[in-house]
């Protein structure tokens, strides 16, 4: 998903000054007051415990809810507070951007013939594949030259959405609609690219950007929302030009934070090359981030004044490592044990040994990645 970090940093902002239903109420009352005063010429003051102050404090509550209503209807005009349709209407008025559908999963499917033949054998656009519940089709029509047994074709999930990510290779192998001469098939990449409709935050952080499109110099920034534009299915980008002039390099990661597929490289690049969408000098190259390995290795302990909730810290902290996992998959971030350890603390612990990760520069086209499972270890509770 696209950084919104710089959306939700922008100055709050409030079309009725931050009032509340009891400011509402105190000004009612004063007013009331302070006209009652003029009338009768004589200093009033509204009872504590009165039939008028119970119906000022009643109108107060709707008057209240219809200033909420004013409120919020002015927020949705920004990019920081807008939702659902209101930030649709918002993204295709100011800058033309729409909002990324379901996108289905693809993969490539393997179909092997029983025996070599002496006349193609033909593929047709459509065959479905399954996993369980799961249907492929293929996405063109294919023909299995003579002499060949083999031909890899690529496939598209028949159901949009992330429900057909994570198939790994061979895991797709009945073929439903039956091919003559085909003995089996099989996928030989694992399937990636399915997405659900994008969320309000992925949106919001595209349209933060998307003027960036309107440049004809090739911004980072164009790049960028032309790479997340693509399909919400997208992650982490960056976007560089440290090789020859007009040479970009583009690299990505997937929403869910897995590198992206072979086929999921070569639709963007396709993408990213088309001349309506780069200047027609840049050379764009497309890839997935190399990896820096990194382990995790902790010991943490509890004050002994929190004993009776040790097994909720326990299940914390361990919530808190999964999150510096999380945190840590994004494309040019240092591996950083100091945030864990912030993580850590958080979650409850007294004290923790941190003796993996450590700090570790990561180049910006690069993404950290852990190595096997964290070992977290409970030292027990001490006095605090």
């Amino acid at each position: 998903m696209p950084d919104i970090s710089t959306v939700k940093d922008l100055p709050d902002i409030s079309f009725i000054e931050y009032k509340t239903v009891d400011d509402v109420k105190a000004s009612m009352v004063a007013d009331y007051e302070a006209y009652m005063t003029e009338a009768t010429g004589k200093t009033y003051t509204l009872p504590r415990v009165s039939r008028d102050r119970f119906k000022l404090y009643a109108a107060a509550a709707q008057i209240y809810q219809a200033m909420k209503y004013v409120d919020i209807k002015g927020k949705m005009d920004t990019v920081k507070y807008s939702v659902g349709d209101f930030l649709d209407l918002l993204g295709a008025f100011r800058c033309g951007a729409t909002r990324n559908q379901a996108a289905a999963a693809v993969t490539t499917i393997r179909f092997t013939l029983s025996a070599a033949r002496a006349s193609v054998t033909a593929i047709p656009q459509g065959t479905r594949i399954a996993a369980g519940q799961l249907f492929f089709a293929t996405s063109v029509y294919t023909e299995i030259p003579a002499g060949d047994l083999t031909a890899d074709i690529p496939a598209t999930c028949m159901t949009a959405g992330e429900t057909g990510n994570g198939l790994a290779p061979g895991e797709l192998k009945t073929l439903v609609d039956p091919v003559p001469y085909v003995q089996s098939v099989e996928n030989t990449s694992t399937s990636s690219g399915g997405a659900d409709r994008e969320s309000d935050e992925s949106f919001a952080a595209r349209i933060f950007i998307a003027p960036g499109k309107y440049s004809t110099a090739g911004s980072r920034n164009g790049y960028e929302y032309h790479v997340q534009d693509y399909s919400s299915a997208i992650g982490g980008v960056h976007v560089s030009s440290d090789q020859a002039a007009g040479t970009v390099d583009i690299v990505f990661v997937m929403a869910d934070g897995s590198l992206p597929s072979a086929e999921m490289i070569s639709a963007m690049s396709q993408h990213m090359s088309a001349e309506t969408l780069r200047p027609m000098n840049d050379l764009v190259t497309v890839r997935a981030p190399a990896e820096v390995k990194y382990t995790v290795s902790l010991t943490y302990y509890i004050n002994q004044s929190d004993n009776n909730r040790a097994v909720a810290i326990q299940q914390a902290v361990s919530a808190a490592v999964d999150s510096y996992v999380a945190w840590q998959r994004k494309i040019g971030r240092d591996i950083n044990p100091s945030k864990l350890l912030a993580l850590v603390m958080g979650a409850g612990a007294k004290r923790a040994q941190i003796t993996a990760p450590i700090f570790t520069a990561i180049p910006a086209d690069s993404i950290a990645a852990i190595d096997g499972a964290a070992s977290i270890t409970y030292g027990g509770l001490e006095d605090d």
